[in-house]
């Protein structure tokens, strides 16, 4: 075999070494996009299931739920994103409540804007450990809530606290959660009531 022979053979062998990196680059590149589109609604199906980050539990009813005497104190906190023109805070700051009893209690939200204003709220509990015993009933986070130009509504939480929290020997000293709502605003396309009116004027004149 000529020396000139060799060295093509040596730029085909190396073509396609290049081209399986190549490849494998492009298929590491789409799987961890695909891994990252679906990151967001696993993570979140992932904490409500274990209570990881101070999630919450979601429970449909509260039967057969044994109350203790243990008493814990909830506070109540309330934010809103930098953006978003609303007043937003719990109607009690902190309540009592015995383990396994079941509580209501309820945040206001008033639109400030002159427009009508659709935002959605998470919510986290502090410390994170007491998250998989937090258990809300009704609540109003994840969902969409529009708020006229202001409007002020009440919005209602039912939640209670499981007894197996007692049973943890890192909760035996528990005396405080607090559980916290951040209000975000949706990216809807929301024309100001001034302009509805305005074109509502128009359309009467016509």
């Amino acid at each position: 075999m000529t020396t000139q022979t060799r060295t093509k053979h040596r730029q085909t062998d190396n073509n396609r070494a290049n081209l399986r990196v190549v490849s494998i680059c492009v298929g590491l590149v789409v799987g961890m996009a695909g891994l990252a589109y679906a990151a967001v609604p696993l993570y979140q199906i992932f904490c409500q299931v274990t209570g990881y980050g101070g999630t919450t539990q979601r429970s449909e009813l509260l039967a057969d739920i044994e109350v203790l005497d243990r008493e814990i104190t909830v506070r109540f906190d309330a934010n809103i994103s930098s953006d978003l023109n609303w007043e937003f805070k719990p109607v009690e700051r902190k309540v009592s409540i015995k383990l396994g009893e079941q509580m209501q209690i309820s945040y206001v939200a008033h639109n400030l804007s002159d427009r009508p204003v659709t935002a959605t709220a998470t919510f986290n509990v502090t410390p994170q450990s007491a998250g998989a015993f937090f258990n809300k009933i009704e609540c109003f986070c994840f969902t969409e809530t529009t708020l006229q130009p202001g409007e002020k509504i009440d919005m209602p939480v039912v939640f209670f606290i499981d007894p197996d929290l007692d049973n943890e020997n890192i909760m035996k000293n528990l005396q405080t959660i607090t559980l916290s709502y951040t209000f975000f605003p949706e990216d809807h396309d929301e024309t100001p009531l001034a302009a509805v009116e305005e074109k509502s004027d128009l359309r009467a004149l016509n």
